[in-house]
Protein backbone atom coordinates (compact mmCIF):
# COMPACT_ATOMS: atom_id res chain seq x y z
CA UNK A 1 0.00 0.00 0.00
CA UNK A 2 1.77 3.56 -1.36
CA UNK A 3 2.35 6.08 1.65
CA UNK A 4 -0.20 8.53 0.24
CA UNK A 5 -3.01 6.01 0.84
CA UNK A 6 -2.10 4.95 4.33
CA UNK A 7 -2.19 8.61 5.52
CA UNK A 8 -5.79 9.42 3.90
CA UNK A 9 -7.02 6.09 5.74
CA UNK A 10 -5.40 7.14 9.20
CA UNK A 11 -7.32 10.95 8.28
CA UNK A 12 -10.71 9.12 7.78
CA UNK A 13 -9.85 7.12 10.90
CA UNK A 14 -9.47 10.04 13.21
CA UNK A 15 -12.78 11.94 11.36
CA UNK A 16 -14.39 8.72 13.00
CA UNK A 17 -13.64 9.82 16.41
CA UNK A 18 -14.31 13.42 15.65
CA UNK A 19 -17.88 12.35 14.12
CA UNK A 20 -18.93 9.79 17.02
CA UNK A 21 -18.38 13.13 19.40
CA UNK A 22 -21.61 14.72 17.92
CA UNK A 23 -23.55 12.22 19.20
CA UNK A 24 -22.15 10.79 22.50
CA UNK A 25 -20.27 13.46 25.20
CA UNK A 26 -17.29 11.86 26.73
CA UNK A 27 -16.57 8.30 26.94
CA UNK A 28 -13.67 8.51 24.63
CA UNK A 29 -11.92 5.45 25.77
CA UNK A 30 -14.57 3.25 25.19
CA UNK A 31 -14.99 4.61 21.76
CA UNK A 32 -11.60 3.86 21.23
CA UNK A 33 -11.15 0.79 22.57
CA UNK A 34 -14.64 -0.23 20.05
CA UNK A 35 -12.72 1.53 17.17
CA UNK A 36 -9.37 -1.04 18.33
CA UNK A 37 -11.82 -4.37 18.38
CA UNK A 38 -12.96 -3.26 14.97
CA UNK A 39 -9.77 -2.55 13.57
CA UNK A 40 -8.16 -5.87 15.10
CA UNK A 41 -11.31 -7.83 13.25
CA UNK A 42 -13.03 -8.64 16.50
CA UNK A 43 -16.28 -8.64 18.20
CA UNK A 44 -16.94 -6.39 21.29
CA UNK A 45 -19.03 -6.46 24.41
CA UNK A 46 -20.41 -3.47 26.16
CA UNK A 47 -21.55 -3.67 29.81
CA UNK A 48 -23.06 -1.00 31.90
CA UNK A 49 -25.77 -0.07 33.95
CA UNK A 50 -29.14 0.96 31.98
CA UNK A 51 -29.02 4.15 30.42
CA UNK A 52 -25.51 4.68 29.91
CA UNK A 53 -25.94 5.27 26.04
CA UNK A 54 -24.34 1.98 25.14
CA UNK A 55 -26.97 1.53 22.47
CA UNK A 56 -26.66 4.79 21.42
CA UNK A 57 -22.54 4.60 21.21
CA UNK A 58 -22.91 1.28 18.86
CA UNK A 59 -25.27 2.89 16.70
CA UNK A 60 -23.74 5.98 15.93
CA UNK A 61 -20.72 3.89 15.45
CA UNK A 62 -22.20 1.96 12.70
CA UNK A 63 -23.79 5.65 11.38
CA UNK A 64 -19.55 6.73 10.79
CA UNK A 65 -18.89 3.38 8.43
CA UNK A 66 -20.55 2.86 5.42
CA UNK A 67 -21.98 -0.60 6.03
CA UNK A 68 -24.72 -2.78 6.82
CA UNK A 69 -26.45 -2.56 10.35
CA UNK A 70 -28.61 -4.81 12.01
CA UNK A 71 -29.82 -4.53 15.29
CA UNK A 72 -31.47 -7.27 17.38
CA UNK A 73 -33.10 -6.94 20.63
CA UNK A 74 -32.94 -9.45 22.82
CA UNK A 75 -35.24 -10.81 25.23
CA UNK A 76 -36.34 -14.04 27.20
CA UNK A 77 -38.43 -15.63 24.31
CA UNK A 78 -35.97 -14.93 21.61
CA UNK A 79 -35.46 -18.03 19.52
CA UNK A 80 -32.24 -19.00 17.72
CA UNK A 81 -34.52 -19.04 14.22
CA UNK A 82 -35.18 -15.33 15.21
CA UNK A 83 -31.24 -14.92 14.92
CA UNK A 84 -29.48 -17.30 12.28
CA UNK A 85 -32.62 -17.10 9.75
CA UNK A 86 -35.28 -20.13 8.95
CA UNK A 87 -36.47 -22.34 6.28
CA UNK A 88 -39.95 -21.35 4.36
CA UNK A 89 -41.87 -23.47 1.93
CA UNK A 90 -42.43 -21.75 -1.35
CA UNK A 91 -44.12 -23.10 -4.49
CA UNK A 92 -42.75 -22.66 -7.89
CA UNK A 93 -45.72 -21.01 -9.95
CA UNK A 94 -44.92 -22.26 -13.19
CA UNK A 95 -44.01 -26.09 -11.94
CA UNK A 96 -46.27 -26.47 -9.11
CA UNK A 97 -43.59 -27.36 -7.30
CA UNK A 98 -43.19 -26.98 -3.57
CA UNK A 99 -39.61 -26.38 -1.87
CA UNK A 100 -37.79 -24.64 1.25
CA UNK A 101 -36.41 -21.65 0.93
CA UNK A 102 -33.47 -20.81 3.45
CA UNK A 103 -34.95 -17.24 4.78
CA UNK A 104 -31.49 -14.78 6.11
CA UNK A 105 -31.91 -13.81 9.59
CA UNK A 106 -30.42 -10.56 10.92
CA UNK A 107 -26.99 -12.18 11.82
CA UNK A 108 -26.70 -11.55 7.80
CA UNK A 109 -25.33 -8.34 8.57
CA UNK A 110 -21.14 -6.00 8.30
CA UNK A 111 -22.30 -4.70 11.69
CA UNK A 112 -24.65 -6.66 14.58
CA UNK A 113 -25.67 -4.76 17.29
CA UNK A 114 -27.13 -7.58 19.51
CA UNK A 115 -28.80 -5.29 21.97
CA UNK A 116 -28.81 -6.66 26.00
CA UNK A 117 -27.73 -9.85 24.96
CA UNK A 118 -27.87 -11.31 28.22
CA UNK A 119 -31.40 -11.12 28.90
CA UNK A 120 -31.96 -14.00 26.14
CA UNK A 121 -31.58 -18.02 27.32
CA UNK A 122 -28.16 -19.57 27.06
CA UNK A 123 -30.10 -22.13 23.75
CA UNK A 124 -30.45 -18.61 21.86
CA UNK A 125 -27.18 -16.61 23.14
CA UNK A 126 -25.45 -20.33 21.50
CA UNK A 127 -26.84 -19.20 18.26
CA UNK A 128 -24.04 -16.76 17.69
CA UNK A 129 -21.38 -18.63 18.62
CA UNK A 130 -20.69 -20.54 15.15
CA UNK A 131 -21.29 -16.81 13.54
CA UNK A 132 -18.68 -15.28 16.00
CA UNK A 133 -16.00 -17.72 15.49
CA UNK A 134 -16.47 -19.39 11.90
CA UNK A 135 -17.94 -15.91 10.30
CA UNK A 136 -20.46 -18.43 8.66
CA UNK A 137 -24.02 -20.10 9.60
CA UNK A 138 -24.89 -24.30 8.96
CA UNK A 139 -28.36 -24.80 8.27
CA UNK A 140 -29.89 -28.06 7.36
CA UNK A 141 -26.56 -28.81 6.46
CA UNK A 142 -25.85 -25.80 4.04
CA UNK A 143 -23.11 -23.32 4.79
CA UNK A 144 -24.08 -20.11 4.67
CA UNK A 145 -20.92 -17.36 4.44
CA UNK A 146 -21.79 -14.40 6.31
CA UNK A 147 -20.41 -10.60 4.81
CA UNK A 148 -17.02 -9.26 5.16
CA UNK A 149 -15.80 -7.56 7.36
CA UNK A 150 -18.53 -9.00 9.98
CA UNK A 151 -18.65 -7.45 13.58
CA UNK A 152 -20.84 -8.94 16.81
CA UNK A 153 -21.07 -5.69 18.98
CA UNK A 154 -23.10 -6.76 22.25
CA UNK A 155 -24.33 -4.83 25.05
CA UNK A 156 -25.21 -6.17 28.46
CA UNK A 157 -26.59 -5.57 31.63
CA UNK A 158 -24.60 -6.31 34.85
CA UNK A 159 -25.36 -9.83 35.97
CA UNK A 160 -26.70 -8.94 38.68
CA UNK A 161 -29.21 -7.26 37.75
CA UNK A 162 -32.63 -9.33 37.53
CA UNK A 163 -33.82 -11.07 34.26
CA UNK A 164 -30.11 -11.79 33.45
CA UNK A 165 -28.71 -14.48 32.08
CA UNK A 166 -24.57 -14.45 32.30
CA UNK A 167 -23.03 -15.69 29.19
CA UNK A 168 -21.11 -18.87 29.08
CA UNK A 169 -17.51 -18.85 29.53
CA UNK A 170 -17.37 -20.47 25.42
CA UNK A 171 -18.63 -17.48 24.35
CA UNK A 172 -17.57 -14.80 26.44
CA UNK A 173 -14.19 -16.12 25.17
CA UNK A 174 -15.29 -15.18 21.20
CA UNK A 175 -14.97 -11.61 22.00
CA UNK A 176 -12.05 -10.04 21.28
CA UNK A 177 -12.70 -6.92 24.32
CA UNK A 178 -15.09 -6.82 26.96
CA UNK A 179 -15.88 -2.98 27.50
CA UNK A 180 -17.01 -1.56 30.64
CA UNK A 181 -18.64 1.86 30.27
CA UNK A 182 -18.94 3.54 33.19
CA UNK A 183 -20.92 7.06 34.73
CA UNK A 184 -20.26 10.07 32.94
CA UNK A 185 -18.55 13.17 34.86
CA UNK A 186 -20.29 16.17 36.15
CA UNK A 187 -19.84 18.38 33.43
CA UNK A 188 -20.29 15.85 30.71
CA UNK A 189 -23.50 14.89 32.51
CA UNK A 190 -23.91 18.51 32.09
CA UNK A 191 -23.39 18.50 28.61
CA UNK A 192 -25.27 15.38 27.89
CA UNK A 193 -28.30 17.28 29.32
CA UNK A 194 -27.84 20.02 27.14
CA UNK A 195 -27.59 18.55 23.70
CA UNK A 196 -30.73 15.89 24.21
CA UNK A 197 -33.36 18.14 25.86
CA UNK A 198 -32.94 21.17 22.71
CA UNK A 199 -33.86 21.40 19.33
CA UNK A 200 -30.23 20.39 17.97
CA UNK A 201 -29.67 17.34 15.97
CA UNK A 202 -26.35 16.21 14.71
CA UNK A 203 -26.55 14.00 11.59
CA UNK A 204 -23.33 11.56 11.30
CA UNK A 205 -21.59 11.12 8.14
CA UNK A 206 -20.14 7.80 7.10
CA UNK A 207 -16.67 7.90 6.84
CA UNK A 208 -15.26 4.56 6.27
CA UNK A 209 -16.42 2.42 3.98
CA UNK A 210 -16.27 -1.83 3.79
CA UNK A 211 -12.83 -1.56 1.84
CA UNK A 212 -11.51 1.48 4.45
CA UNK A 213 -12.38 -1.24 6.80
CA UNK A 214 -10.44 -4.44 5.40
CA UNK A 215 -7.41 -2.12 4.11
CA UNK A 216 -7.11 -1.05 7.95
CA UNK A 217 -7.19 -4.51 8.98
CA UNK A 218 -4.32 -5.52 6.69
CA UNK A 219 -2.34 -2.63 7.82
CA UNK A 220 -2.94 -3.59 11.83
CA UNK A 221 -1.46 -6.89 11.23
CA UNK A 222 1.38 -4.94 9.68
CA UNK A 223 2.45 -3.40 12.42
CA UNK A 224 5.75 -4.18 13.91
CA UNK A 225 6.66 -6.07 17.50
CA UNK A 226 9.38 -6.58 18.95
CA UNK A 227 10.55 -10.21 20.44
CA UNK A 228 10.70 -8.35 23.63
CA UNK A 229 7.24 -7.32 23.57
CA UNK A 230 5.44 -10.66 22.25
CA UNK A 231 7.04 -11.89 25.39
CA UNK A 232 5.45 -9.72 27.37
CA UNK A 233 2.37 -10.29 26.16
CA UNK A 234 2.53 -13.88 26.29
CA UNK A 235 3.58 -13.47 30.32
CA UNK A 236 0.59 -11.57 31.05
CA UNK A 237 -1.60 -14.02 30.06
CA UNK A 238 0.45 -17.22 31.12
CA UNK A 239 0.59 -15.07 34.81
CA UNK A 240 -3.01 -14.97 34.77
CA UNK A 241 -3.27 -19.27 34.98
CA UNK A 242 -3.14 -20.44 38.87
CA UNK A 243 -0.31 -23.03 39.00
CA UNK A 244 -1.84 -26.10 38.95
CA UNK A 245 -3.59 -25.00 35.57
CA UNK A 246 -0.31 -24.40 33.74
CA UNK A 247 1.12 -26.30 31.11
CA UNK A 248 4.93 -26.20 32.93
CA UNK A 249 6.18 -29.38 34.63
CA UNK A 250 7.47 -27.60 37.13
CA UNK A 251 5.24 -27.46 39.67
CA UNK A 252 7.96 -26.40 42.39
CA UNK A 253 8.19 -24.11 45.79
CA UNK A 254 10.15 -21.82 43.18
CA UNK A 255 7.76 -21.77 40.96
CA UNK A 256 4.73 -20.68 43.29
CA UNK A 257 6.70 -18.13 45.05
CA UNK A 258 7.13 -16.30 41.39
CA UNK A 259 3.43 -16.34 40.38
CA UNK A 260 1.03 -13.44 41.15
CA UNK A 261 -0.31 -13.85 44.76
CA UNK A 262 -3.79 -12.27 43.55
CA UNK A 263 -3.86 -15.18 40.73
CA UNK A 264 -2.51 -17.96 43.31
CA UNK A 265 -5.18 -17.03 45.78
CA UNK A 266 -8.21 -15.22 44.05
CA UNK A 267 -8.63 -17.32 40.67
CA UNK A 268 -9.67 -20.12 39.63
CA UNK A 269 -9.48 -20.30 35.72
CA UNK A 270 -7.38 -18.38 33.98
CA UNK A 271 -6.74 -16.81 30.40
CA UNK A 272 -6.03 -19.35 27.00
CA UNK A 273 -3.68 -18.29 24.49
CA UNK A 274 -6.41 -16.31 22.91
CA UNK A 275 -5.47 -13.69 25.27
CA UNK A 276 -2.27 -13.42 24.30
CA UNK A 277 -2.90 -13.18 20.11
CA UNK A 278 -5.99 -10.35 21.39
CA UNK A 279 -3.09 -8.63 23.64
CA UNK A 280 -0.56 -8.10 20.63
CA UNK A 281 -3.65 -7.18 17.99
CA UNK A 282 -5.85 -5.04 19.84
CA UNK A 283 -2.14 -3.44 21.07
CA UNK A 284 -1.35 -3.28 17.12
CA UNK A 285 -4.52 -1.49 16.79
CA UNK A 286 -4.26 1.31 18.95
CA UNK A 287 -0.57 1.77 17.41
CA UNK A 288 -2.08 2.47 14.14
CA UNK A 289 -5.24 4.86 15.52
CA UNK A 290 -1.57 6.76 16.73
CA UNK A 291 -0.62 6.88 13.75
CA UNK A 292 2.40 4.72 14.80
CA UNK A 293 3.77 1.34 13.25
CA UNK A 294 5.12 -0.65 16.43
CA UNK A 295 3.38 -1.01 19.59
CA UNK A 296 4.98 0.30 22.90
CA UNK A 297 4.40 -1.27 26.21
CA UNK A 298 1.77 1.18 26.94
CA UNK A 299 -0.15 -0.46 23.86
CA UNK A 300 -0.26 -3.27 25.68
CA UNK A 301 -1.54 -2.11 29.35
CA UNK A 302 -4.22 -0.45 27.45
CA UNK A 303 -5.74 -2.67 26.33
CA UNK A 304 -5.18 -5.50 28.69
CA UNK A 305 -8.06 -5.05 30.79
CA UNK A 306 -10.44 -5.19 27.90
CA UNK A 307 -8.93 -7.98 26.87
CA UNK A 308 -8.36 -10.24 29.90
CA UNK A 309 -11.19 -9.57 32.46
CA UNK A 310 -13.85 -11.37 30.69
CA UNK A 311 -11.32 -14.53 30.51
CA UNK A 312 -10.36 -14.51 33.88
CA UNK A 313 -12.90 -16.41 36.45
CA UNK A 314 -12.23 -15.82 40.01
CA UNK A 315 -12.95 -18.26 42.67
CA UNK A 316 -15.40 -17.77 45.86
CA UNK A 317 -13.20 -16.30 48.19
CA UNK A 318 -12.62 -13.32 45.98
CA UNK A 319 -16.28 -12.78 45.33
CA UNK A 320 -16.77 -12.99 49.17
CA UNK A 321 -14.02 -10.18 49.43
CA UNK A 322 -15.68 -8.23 46.29
CA UNK A 323 -12.72 -8.90 44.15
CA UNK A 324 -13.36 -8.72 40.70
CA UNK A 325 -10.72 -9.58 37.50
CA UNK A 326 -10.03 -6.24 37.63
CA UNK A 327 -8.44 -6.30 41.05
CA UNK A 328 -6.38 -9.39 39.34
CA UNK A 329 -5.30 -7.48 36.01
CA UNK A 330 -4.15 -4.26 38.18
CA UNK A 331 -2.13 -6.84 40.33
CA UNK A 332 -1.14 -8.68 37.46
CA UNK A 333 0.37 -5.29 35.31
CA UNK A 334 2.06 -4.27 38.23
CA UNK A 335 3.03 -7.85 39.46
CA UNK A 336 4.86 -9.16 35.42
CA UNK A 337 8.35 -7.84 34.63
CA UNK A 338 8.43 -5.24 32.02
CA UNK A 339 10.61 -5.74 28.67
CA UNK A 340 14.01 -4.29 28.90
CA UNK A 341 12.99 -2.86 24.68
CA UNK A 342 13.50 0.60 24.69
CA UNK A 343 9.71 1.52 23.73
CA UNK A 344 7.80 2.77 26.10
Amino acid sequence: MQEQQITILLDKLTKVSDEIAKAIVGQQEVIDELLISILAGGHCLLEGVPGLAKTLMVSSLAKTLALDFNRIQFTPDLMPSDIVGTEILETDHESGERFFKFQKGPVFTNILLADEINRTPPKTQAALLEAMQERHISYAGTSYDLPNPFFVLATQNPVEQAGTYPLPEAQLDRFLMFVRVGYPTEQEEIEILKRTTGNDRSELNAILSADDILALQDLVRSVTVSDELLAYAASLARATRPNHLDGSKEKNTTQKQESCPSVIEHVRWGAGPRAGQALILCAKARALMAGRFAITIADIQFVAPAVLRHRILVNFQAEALNLTPDHVIDDLLAFVSLPTSPLQ
